[in-house]
């Protein structure tokens, strides 16, 4: 029989019968649109300068950052095993206390989002 370098292919399936990799959770489109326009609007006014994004198995979590070489100042975190319990959005202080969680990412994020307000 003769072999074409062409039919083995390495980067096929073959049929291997591992453990398939655990589903991440992570934020869908909408969710993440409406973060990015908040840290668009911080890093806007100066506050913000840095972020970062885990997408862990039991949770996912958006850290905002002043300086990229500090702690994050606030994490944005969604954890879907409290979904119905306590709501699966909350927002952390650096100091790890939980400034709001809910069930609608809208309003826990109204804890970090300072809009301008006419006095």
């Amino acid at each position: 029989m003769h072999v074409i370098s062409g039919d083995n292919d390495p980067t096929s399936n073959r049929g291997t019968t591992g453990p398939a990799p655990a589903p991440v959770v992570s934020f869908n489109r909408i969710e993440l649109s409406r973060i990015l326009n908040l840290y668009g609007r911080m890093v806007s006014d100066g506050e913000w300068r840095d972020y970062a994004i885990d997408f862990l198995r039991d949770r996912a979590v958006f850290s905002v950052f002043r300086r990229a070489s500090e702690m994050p100042i606030y994490r944005i975190e969604k954890d879907p095993r409290l979904a119905r319990k306590q709501g699966m959005y909350s927002v952390i202080s650096a100091t790890g206390m939980i400034l709001r969680r809910g069930h609608e990412l809208d309003r826990v994020l109204l804890a970090i989002d300072r809009k301008l307000a006419v006095v």
